[in-house]
């Protein structure tokens, strides 16, 4: 989900300078190109994609049982005799592709989106690499290395807002079919029953189309399940802090200026992970353990122009349509 940045070791610096300091020079960029010994880069990464595609079928097939059961999507009792039936029957895998093919293909859509802007301006990146997870949605997403530094605020800005919204825009479809597809009436929930927040794009979309269904009493369809969770990731991604697409979007149209917001932001994380959802504590802890500060571009004083502003805006309305305080109860 997103994309790593290494801004040093390319060249060597000017004496006095360190690698926070801004040159006045501006290291060789090499043009587009594909990483040595491609072949076998590209199959350790379809692997990769493979391996998760099939930890996402396995998911899936459970969230399809649940769903035809009226059961909500999350609930889990996973044993090994499940396991062991899947085994006797991999044709029950079929049920998952609904919820695999479409998380996947958001998922996928959000990192092509950044790897393309990088190949726009030539800058070295990897292809991206999925991670497949014993989790609930059968993985902790993707995301690629950035090897070569970033030249200016607008190249980090395009790299930034790719991604987000390339997912975004996948993501509504799905949910618009969803909400279609998926039952109006209140699944039947246990003290132990994982239920799924709704984020402002689900509640809009949902009066809109269906006026007389309450759109915490949906039982959403196993795309719908991929949808909401291409939504989360979207949210995850935009919040504006350190490194995270967000952090370089909100660095990219302030500059400087955009610690406050992006350390503010952090500190909203974690009162909200103490009374609203615990999860928020963990992702505050990993934020502050990959930085919170932003490595400066080499042309800081390159401006982003009218229309990246624009998408600036549509990035925070893309966050408030998205974010949960409390994503899952």
């Amino acid at each position: 989900m997103g994309e790593e940045s290494q801004f040093g070791g390319v060249g060597q610096l000017p004496a006095g300078q360190t690698p926070w300091t801004v040159p006045a020079w501006v290291p060789p960029r090499r043009g587009p190109r594909f990483p040595k010994r491609w072949f076998h880069s590209l199959s350790f990464h379809v692997c990769l994609f493979l391996l998760t595609v099939l930890t996402t079928l396995i998911v899936g097939t459970h969230i399809a049982q649940n769903y035809a059961q009226n059961i909500p999507a999350f609930d889990w009792d996973l044993s090994w005799a499940y396991f062991r039936e899947l085994a006797r029957h991999p044709e029950q895998l079929l049920l998952g592709v609904p919820f695999s093919f479409t998380l996947m293909t958001i998922l996928l859509a959000h990192e092509l989106g950044h790897y393309s802007a990088c190949r726009h301006y030539g800058i070295d990146a990897t292809y991206p690499y999925f991670i497949a997870a014993p989790t609930l949605i059968g993985t902790l997403g993707a995301f690629i290395r950035i090897k070569s530094p970033l030249v200016n605020r607008r190249e980090l800005f395009d790299i930034g807002i790719s991604g987000p919204i390339a997912g975004f825009v996948l993501a509504i479809p799905a949910l618009v079919a969803a909400i279609f597809l998926s039952r109006g009436t209140m699944p039947d929930v246990t003290p132990d029953s994982i239920t799924l927040g709704s984020p402002l794009a689900v509640i809009l979309l949902t009066k809109l189309l269906r006026g007389g269904v309450n759109p915490t009493e949906v039982i959403f369809h196993p795309v719908g399940c991929a949808a909401w969770t291409g939504l989360y990731v979207t949210a995850l991604n935009l919040l504006p802090v350190g490194q995270l697409d967000g952090g370089h979007i909100l660095y990219a149209a302030l500059g400087e200026k955009y610690r406050f917001f992006s350390r503010g932001f952090f500190l909203i994380l974690l009162p909200l992970g103490i009374f609203r959802w615990h999860g928020w504590l963990v992702w505050a802890l990993i934020l502050f353990l990959l930085g919170l500060r932003h490595p400066r571009v080499i042309e800081p004083a390159v401006p982003l122009g009218r229309n990246r502003k624009i998408l600036a805006v549509v990035a925070a309305i893309m966050l408030v349509l998205t974010f949960l305080p409390t994503p899952v109860q």
